[in-house]
């Protein structure tokens, strides 16, 4: 038995300006706009106040988003939600902004601390409408049931994961990419690649899922490189853009794996990108993975460009590695975690934290806390 959730989507050059409008579809009247004070800086957050006003809509906005979303942060932008009150949310933004207006819309409605939803399926009452607007071809919570909010107190990236979550409506206009600098391209970039592969190897992938993470796979091996190259490539753009949305889709429904497990825990104690924590992990997570899922890691290999059919699984494997270690260097991400400033101190913590998070579950090798610390101490 198969289950697959998703909102409806809006993609397409300009489909920004379609914002206020889905907002009045969904019923809303007074929208909060969730933000950061980049996004603010280059100018959407002010193009989706002009879309709702021009809807008739009354909007307000809240633009203190940090590069990892703390849990105060979630309820100062609940409070503004209920003093203003408010009956929609807006998120314009990558991961951190979508994923702070989902936690707001979750204290608003349901009340208590942002803790008390970590997990799977932990909200009970219905959550305001939703409209999500992606600024990075990246995080893909735009289209997902997840939520990933800092625990300031634990120093832990909490997992929130509902179908309650998942948007009304996502309005994905690649445009939003033309504004980003090329590390932030490639980090994003990286963490959609990751999205791609964790969930086709998840052991809760489906045919369902399966199609959407070969095509973001495909996509984003073929158009990441031109995108970080230039941000004046509106091919690139474009397909980066639906790359991320297909692997929103393929890990909202199939979850993820040890790689994200491990991030997660690594962003609770450092405010490192996200993007970037991925981008060191992926190879050595995929040389662990390779043993349970060769076929499939043979697929990605072929996925990615690389002519496999005379290759054995494994073998075929290994090209897939080689490929994702490849292109982070040729895109400029960190290739060590020791250069991001990861202390090898932390990894006894760091390990423990990491086999208790919910996207552990899904990996498609079991793995001990131990094992979580070998690879952590390769990636350094």
């Amino acid at each position: 038995m198969y289950k697959f959730v998703m909102p409806e989507i809006i993609f397409g050059s300009g489909s920004m300006k379609h914002t206020g409008e889905s907002c009045t579809r969904l019923g809303a009247k007074r929208v909060l706009i969730v933000t950061d004070e980049g996004v603010t800086q280059a100018g959407w957050s002010d193009l989706v106040e002009t879309s709702c006003r021009e809807a008739g809509l009354a909007s307000f906005l809240f633009s203190n988003v940090s590069i990892n979303p703390k849990d105060k942060e979630v309820e100062s932008c609940a409070r503004a939600y209920l003093d203003y009150e408010c009956d929609a949310l807006v998120g314009v933004g990558g991961g951190s902004a979508i994923d702070t207006a989902k936690a707001a819309a979750v204290l608003a409605t349901n009340g208590g601390h942002i803790r008390d939803y970590e997990g799977v399926d932990r909200i009970s009452s219905p959550l305001p409408p939703l409209v999500m607007v992606p600024t990075t071809a990246g995080s893909g919570s735009e289209v997902s049931q997840f939520s990933v909010i800092l625990d300031t107190d634990r120093q832990k990236k909490m997992t929130i994961v509902s179908k309650s979550l998942v948007p009304d409506i996502a309005v994905v206009d690649p445009d939003a990419l033309s504004t980003k600098s090329s590390y932030l391209t490639a980090s994003t970039g990286l963490d959609v690649i990751t999205h791609a592969i964790e969930s086709f190897v998840s052991v809760a992938a489906t045919p369902l899922t399966d199609v959407h993470a070969k095509n973001a796979l495909a996509l984003s091996s073929r158009y990441l490189r031109p995108s970080v190259a230039s941000k004046y490539n509106k091919e690139a753009k474009e397909q980066m853009a639906m790359a991320s949305l297909h692997a929103g889709l393929a890990f909202s429904n199939a979850i993820l794996g040890a790689v994200h497990a491990m991030a997660h825990a690594i962003g609770g104690r450092y405010p490192f990108l996200h993007g970037d924590i991925n981008a060191v992990l992926l190879p050595h997570v995929m040389e662990f993975n390779l043993l349970a899922s060769p076929d499939k890691f043979k697929e990605i290999a072929s996925l990615m460009g690389e002519d496999v059919q005379s290759l054995s699984p494994s073998a075929a494997g290994e090209k897939a590695i080689s490929f994702v270690k490849k292109l982070s260097i040729d895109i400029g991400a960190p290739l060590t975690l020791s250069e991001m400033g990861f202390e090898e101190a932390f990894i006894p913590e760091i390990s423990e934290t990491a086999l208790a998070d919910a996207c552990m579950i899904t990996n498609p090798r079991d793995i001990t806390a131990e094992e979580v610390a070998s690879l952590l101490r390769k990636a350094l």
